[in-house]
């Protein structure tokens, strides 16, 4: 008797322990039908509140569509044309002060100043529309600004400012590469921007001194760097002669063993500290050729502008997607206030 209770009492607790857990798969697969029945009913509220307000904002992309058009034709063609360029000794800064200041010129339509600015006459003043300049995103200056850096600082100050650290802390002015973009109605006038452009920072009384400091620095460094390579070739020619001598004196005691460690070990050293000092003369000519200049220009204006266009560059087109927006959210707002009204009763 007391062996058939056991046996029961285990099923008993078999049985209750199979159904919850059927019922903890059961409400797992509930949960996740309803996070599907939730996206669905949302995507198919989208489409509902669509095909209610279709007519509306469809006139209303009419509308600004057709507002586009009258501006386009009554505006002029316009044109447009990139310089890149690497500022170097953080003149980036200043860069990007300027052209804001150009752009500011173009907006006030102040012709004057404009004119006095770039040296040309009031018609072509008059025909800048816009001065932007931005960085060329790239991953890789992130990457080797931070070797720099790690190679500059001593090892505590590496461990306790982590890649992560520095890559929330690197600006758009510190990527090497930007690009300076110029709107006008005219596309013959480009190529009279960019010597005032670059001559504005170029002609900076700091920038200019470190840019002297620098390149002394870097010259003084790879003369004493070609210096260093010919003694070490010089040491080389020697310690072979040496070894030859040796090798000549057969019966005074002394023989070489061409894998021997001492030999192996000198032979590796002058190697390894010729490839160093190659390595570090490449860097330093690569640096004397980024560096001879405050501004380097990778391309300049071209002399003839690009017209602008394209669907999402066109004013018609940028309207009345304006257009139908500004329905939407008309509409959305007239539903939730709807919706507040209903609540409160």
């Amino acid at each position: 008797m007391s062996t058939s209770h056991n046996n029961n009492e285990e099923e008993v607790d078999l049985g209750s322990l199979f159904k919850i857990i059927g019922k903890g798969f059961q409400n797992l697969f509930n949960f996740i039908g309803n996070i599907f029945k939730g996206i669905f009913h949302f995507f198919i509220s989208i489409l509902i509140f669509l095909k209610d307000n279709i007519v509306k904002i469809g006139i209303a992309a009419f509308i600004g569509f057709a507002i586009g058009v009258f501006i386009q034709v009554k505006s002029a063609d316009k044109y447009e044309s990139q310089m890149l360029v690497q500022p170097n000794f953080k003149s980036a800064n200043q860069l990007y002060n300027n052209i804001s200041y150009y752009n500011d010129l173009v907006k006030q339509k102040d012709t004057a100043n404009i004119q006095k600015t770039f040296k040309i006459d009031k018609e072509t003043a008059a025909s800048l529309k816009k001065f932007t300049i931005e960085p060329i995103i790239n991953e890789n200056d992130i990457i080797n600004s931070y070797n720099d850096f790690i190679l500059d600082v001593d090892t505590t100050t590496v461990k306790s400012y982590n890649f992560e650290d520095f890559k929330a802390s690197f600006s758009l002015l510190d990527y090497k590469i930007h690009k300076i973009n110029v709107v006008s109605e005219k596309s013959d006038v480009f190529n009279k921007l960019d010597e005032v452009i670059l001559s504005s920072v170029i002609k900076n009384k700091y920038f200019n001194r470190v840019k002297e400091l620098t390149n002394e620095n870097l010259n003084r460094t790879d003369s004493l760097l070609r210096t260093n390579l010919a003694q070490i070739d010089s040491l080389r020619v020697v310690y072979t002669k040496v070894m030859l001598e040796e090798a000549k004196k057969q019966n005074s005691g002394t023989s070489i063993d061409l894998g021997g460690k001492m030999r192996t070990t000198k032979e590796l050293e002058l190697f390894e500290t010729n490839r160093k000092i190659n390595a570090e003369l490449e860097d330093i000519v690569k640096d004397k050729s980024e560096k001879y200049e405050v501004i380097n220009v990778i391309s300049n204006f071209q002399p003839i502008g690009s017209e602008i266009k394209g669907v999402t560059r066109n004013i018609a087109f940028q309207l009345s997607v304006l257009g139908a927006l500004a329905m939407i959210f008309i509409l959305l707002l007239i539903k939730i206030n709807s919706y507040l009204n209903n609540y409160k009763k």
